[in-house]
């Protein structure tokens, strides 16, 4: 479920004349019975709202005052969320016989064309204070205070994401929390600049109205309106002919692959950090230490403890928090197992709060071998969208790709890494005219299209480093350690990180060092696996010198420990 609440005000929305009708309520009642949840959003003061609406119980939670003021019905508590009204506005304002004037626990309230004396007593007092208008209702709020402010503490209080809001509203005061949520709809008699900001105008009026867009949401999660709702897309980049590609946020698969070093985690992290900035939650699944460090995100797991899963459940429990979950303190062979249970606890969870709303799994092909994977069928459990990002495309098991919408190929052979896609699927192999010409260049395929376009990809905002520490302590895979074998090949010793590689190279005999060493072995795995292009210079120039076995040991040996701290 995309949609778990609907925040809605009251006057002129979901009343007319102040009354709600009865069949306005039963759809309300309908709607809490489907899990969903209520917020009601409305200028009017508690007191008054309490008064004229016996129903307000069906309501999880009520912003009330504009902001001002949160209740919850079902504890009747109250939490101011602003100041009383300054004593000196009110009795100023009392003075010059402003009428009618009302005041409640954080709101002052009057009618057009009081707005010229209250925005004069302001200026003449010195107050922070703002006029916000209602369909000439005028109302007096410390600056800053809106619906949207008052919203945000009431779904911090239920653990709901403003992506998993539909807000439905008919005047300038609902512009605020409308467009804040994942998808803003005006009833047919909103005003028409609301009418002109919203995702969706309903047919009828009012209740009407509102009646109408639960009936759409039971029906079918607003799915209908898909189309009509890309004011959240993400941006992926520009194609060649200059055309803004975005991504949709909701229910997509993206694939992204190519060859090691090609860019695929800087085109995933761009994709992740984009995600961030619009505040949608994502899980990382991080098999490398790779997203360790990244900004808004929280860690579980190192190379030195494995990740829990309760702890990743825990920081997802904040709609703010990304979550990365580092599996380097997980044997290899440990992590698919682990992915599993991760997942059906993810499932669980998304259930009830519609987060995280991405889940990124970097090494893919670690997670979702085809040869490990148990069910056939596909997923056990649905986790929102999904960004997969590996170098086998082709041993990620095939259900899965086949719901891949979106194809993101990388490096120079981004070309090669489609075709292998297409054919992995067993579908037509696309069009492919260009190649990628500059590192921040890639291939997009979307599944609904014949043609791959050249795009130039929207970095992310924040720099991505690489992070040292799963290099020295943590589990490289098998394919990116290193291995002394000697020139005969009579050892097999691992290195699946710079400590024991360290460690080894004290330990083997001179003739397999130096074996390794004269094919510039050494290099190449700082290179290739390591990704440290410095570290691989010096320890080339260390490979073409003249010295002695325990002179090049020693000079390697320094060369990784100035950059990396082994004991950190």
């Amino acid at each position: 479920m995309r949609y778990l609440v609907l925040a809605c005000d009251y006057d002129g929305t979901l009343a007319h004349d102040g009354i709600v009708d009865a069949q306005t309520m039963a759809a309300l009642e309908r709607l809490v019975q489907s899990g969903r949840k209520l917020v009601l959003v409305t200028g009017r003061e508690l007191e008054d709202l309490l008064q004229v609406f016996p129903g307000v119980q069906v309501f999880h939670r009520v912003v009330a005052e504009n902001g001002g003021v949160l209740y919850t019905p079902e504890t009747k508590q109250t939490r101011d969320l602003a100041p009383p009204p300054p004593e000196a506005l009110v009795r100023e304002l009392a003075r010059r016989n402003v009428q009618p004037l009302s005041v409640g626990r954080t709101i002052i309230a009057t009618w057009e064309p009081n707005q010229s004396v209250v925005l004069e007593l302001i200026h003449e007092l010195g107050l922070e204070y703002h006029v916000i208008f209602n369909k000439g209702a005028v109302m007096v709020l410390p600056s800053g205070v809106n619906k949207k402010t008052g919203l945000s503490p009431a779904l911090d209080d239920l653990g709901i994401s403003l992506h998993n809001v539909v807000a439905v509203g008919d005047a300038e005061n609902d512009h605020a929390f409308s467009s804040a949520c994942e998808c803003a709809v005006a009833v047919a008699n909103a005003l028409p600049a609301l009418k002109q900001h919203a995702d969706i105008v309903t047919r009828g009026s009012r209740g009407a109205g509102v009646r109408e867009l639960i009936d759409h949401l039971l029906a079918d999660d607003l799915r209908s309106f898909e189309p009509k709702l890309v004011r959240h897309h993400i941006p992926l980049g520009v194609a060649d002919d200059g055309r803004e590609l975005r991504l949709g946020p909701h229910g997509s698969v993206v694939l992204v692959a190519g060859s090691s070093g090609g860019g695929k985690s800087t085109a995933a992290t761009g994709i992740i950090e984009h995600l961030a900035e619009h505040q949608y939650q994502t899980c990382i699944v991080d098999p490398e230490g790779d997203y360790e460090g990244l900004a808004g995100a929280v860690t579980t797991g190192s190379a030195d403890r494995p990740p829990s899963v309760e702890h990743v459940l825990q920081v997802l429990a904040r709609p703010a928090d990304q979550a990365v979950v580092n599996l380097l303190g997980l044997p290899i062979e440990d992590r698919p197992r682990f992915f599993l249970s991760l997942l059906a606890r993810l499932h669980e969870f998304h259930t009830a709060n519609g987060r995280p709303h991405w889940v990124a799994v970097d090494e893919a092909h670690h997670m979702l071998d085809e040869s490990f994977w148990p069910t056939p069928n596909g997923l056990p459990h649905e986790v929102g969208s999904l960004l997969l990002i590996t170098v086998h495309p082709e041993r990620i098991y095939k259900s899965l790709l086949e719901r891949v919408d979106l194809l993101i190929a990388v490096g120079s052979d981004a070309a090669k890494t489609v075709q292998a896609f297409a054919a992995a699927v067993g579908a037509p192999a696309p069009e492919v005219s260009v190649a990628p010409e500059h590192s921040d260049q890639v291939l997009i395929w979307k599944a609904s299209e014949r043609s791959v376009v050249r795009v130039r990809l929207a970095r992310g905002r924040l720099a991505r480093r690489r992070h040292r520490r799963k290099y020295a302590h943590g589990e490289l895979g098998p394919d990116k350690s290193f291995y002394f074998r000697g020139p005969d090949e009579r050892l097999n010793l691992r290195a699946h990180n710079l400590m024991l590689f360290n460690q080894l190279a004290d330990g083997v005999d001179d003739e397999t060092w130096l074996h390794h060493l004269r094919q510039h072995d050494y290099s190449s795995w700082f290179r290739d696996a390591i990704k440290d292009d410095e570290l691989a210079e010096e320890a080339s120039a260390i490979e073409r010198q003249e010295q002695s076995p325990a002179k090049s040991r020693l000079d390697i040996r320094r060369a990784i420990e100035r950059r990396y701290t082994l004991d950190a």
